[in-house]
């Protein structure tokens, strides 16, 4: 008697369903890793300017009149990006209050940016006291 060695095609039809299935989560949580990492570059180029506030407050006494040029954000090639640009997924902006506070923020570009685009225009904030040295971040990142 001859017995048939090999699977059925229920069985490979289901091996296939879960292979797919595991795939799926697999890309789901890669594109979120990936989008993490991206979060991570916005979070040193923060934590840059913030350092140029600090070295701009020493400099200076106050905070006042600390603004994009010295805290390297325009437009130029050197410069983190103030609009959406090829090279950066994100843009970033500063603003300070009162005489010790400064506030950065930096926003996923949608369009426009260093491809791909983010799904929607998530911001990562960073507010620091200079006086006390307090960070506060808050954000989607």
């Amino acid at each position: 008697m001859v017995k048939n060695k090999g699977f059925t095609l229920l069985e490979l039809v289901v091996v296939i369903l879960i292979v797919g299935v595991l795939a799926t989560l697999g890309f789901t949580q890669y594109g979120r890793m990936v989008e993490r990492a991206r979060g991570a570059e916005a979070k040193a180029i923060l934590g840059n300017v913030r350092e140029l506030a600090a070295s701009y407050r020493l400099e200076n006494g106050t905070i006042s009149g600390f603004a994009a040029t010295q805290a390297n954000i325009g437009t130029a090639t050197d410069q983190n990006p103030s609009a959406c640009a090829s090279t950066h997924y994100f843009t970033y902006g500063v603003a300070t209050s009162g005489t010790a506070s400064v506030t950065t923020t930096a926003t996923r570009c949608t369009s426009s940016g260093k491809a791909p685009q983010g799904p929607s225009a998530l911001t990562l904030v960073l507010t620091t006291n200079l006086t006390t040295g307090v960070d506060a971040w808050s954000g989607d990142y």
